[in-house]
């Protein structure tokens, strides 16, 4: 990442959405993910204004601004936050943040399960960086997006978006160890195989729903875990031998969350191997038993994302299919051959909408290069 001559006046930054293959809800309990940015984005237009700390954006997608002042940065409403919790963070860590005016748009749908927020936190941090020449790292940047996330919009989100937005690489998975941050590339050779996005249009927020409970049922699991076993400092330290061992003394609902985290590592580590060896049947099954995992044991799918996934995996040329993201809403992620792609949508779109009365969006999926400026 390098950064722009101080005296640059204005820049644009591209920043992207991303899919998560496999790895659901691992990453705040120090597991495994295997995320990808996608050729879907926010774009973030900044200019100098050349005032200590009036800073004004409008965002042309959503038809709406807003205005901050440096030094009384408070919570707001909305979109507003994970912009305001951006320059907070940034402010925290250097005296060179200065006004500035911008601009965003999108190409990127907002509450899809994709990351916008992530997209948009990033994409304002990577552009302050290149503006104001701050000489902040990569890993600082994803780190101040994801507080900024905590602290302003409320949601106690885990490292994963953050991540792979800025980390991204084109047709490539990323398989990251969320407690020692270690990574790789994996390329995305699904041969014949591709992945199709269903957004249900079941708008989800996640401050506004059980993402920081299920956050919280998954330390009270390793709080009692821990009573008997020590070394676990998470669940990522746990087998299923653990949670049995500790079964009566959990409530069942803590149970299945704890169970749901653990199986889900494992999955995780078999679909780099499927991917690896080009096992495609055997990644569709565990994007399919994820699923199940997230509806059942973690009990955040919803029953639209129940039908998508179950009329999938009915359709000659599916290999397997899941709810994508937090949960409560957002996008199915199929995995398709490409002589059935087109069949595969125009059948879900048209069960969807008779069932519900809702038009879903497809979305195809091309895995894409991280947050960037715009050439």
């Amino acid at each position: 990442m390098t950064s722009q001559s101080p005296n640059v006046a204005s820049i644009e930054v591209i920043s992207p959405g991303r899919i998560n293959l496999i790895g659901e809800h691992t990453d705040y309990n120090d597991g495994y993910v295997l995320p990808a940015a996608v050729q879907l984005h926010v774009y973030v237009h900044l200019r100098r204004n050349n005032s200590e700390n009036k800073c004004t954006l409008f965002s042309n997608t959503l038809q709406a601004g807003l205005e901050a002042d440096l030094e009384n940065l408070q919570p707001g409403k909305g979109w507003e936050n994970y912009v305001l919790g951006v320059l907070s963070e940034v402010k925290k860590r250097t005296p060179k943040l200065r006004g500035f005016d911008g601009r965003l748009d999108s190409d990127l749908p907002a509450g899809a399960g994709l990351s916008s927020s992530a997209a948009l936190e990033c994409g304002l941090a990577f552009g302050l960086n290149e503006l104001f020449n701050l000489n902040l790292s990569p890993m600082e940047i994803i780190r101040l997006s994801q507080l900024a996330e905590h602290r302003f919009a409320g949601t106690q989100c885990g490292i994963l978006d953050q991540f792979a937005c800025v980390m991204g690489r084109k047709d490539h998975f990323i398989l990251l160890d969320c407690r020692s941050m270690e990574y790789y590339y994996l390329p995305s050779n699904l041969g014949d195989y591709q992945l199709l996005l269903i957004n249900s249009k079941i708008s989800h927020s996640h401050s506004e729903s059980g993402y920081n409970q299920r956050r919280k049922e998954c330390q009270k699991g390793v709080a009692i875990l821990q009573e008997r076993f020590p070394g676990i400092r998470s669940l990522r330290d746990a087998s299923l031998e653990h949670l049995q061992a500790v079964r009566d003394t959990l409530p069942q609902t803590i149970f299945r969350r704890c169970r749901y985290v653990i199986e889900e590592n494992a999955r995780v580590l078999k679909a780099v191997e499927c991917l690896e060896h080009g096992d495609l049947e055997a990644l569709g099954n565990l994007l399919t038993q994820t699923h199940r995992g997230l509806q059942e044991l973690y009990e955040v799918s919803c029953p639209e994302l129940d039908f998508l996934v179950e009329n999938a995996n009915t359709l000659p040329g599916v290999l397997g299919a899941r709810m994508m993201g937090g949960g409560f809403g957002g996008c199915c992620l199929i995995m398709v051959h490409r002589d059935a792609f087109a069949e595969v949508q125009k059948h879900l779109l048209s069960a969807y909408f008779r069932s519900f009365d809702l038009k879903a969006e497809p979305l195809e999926v091309r895995l894409g290069d991280g947050v960037r400026l715009r050439s």
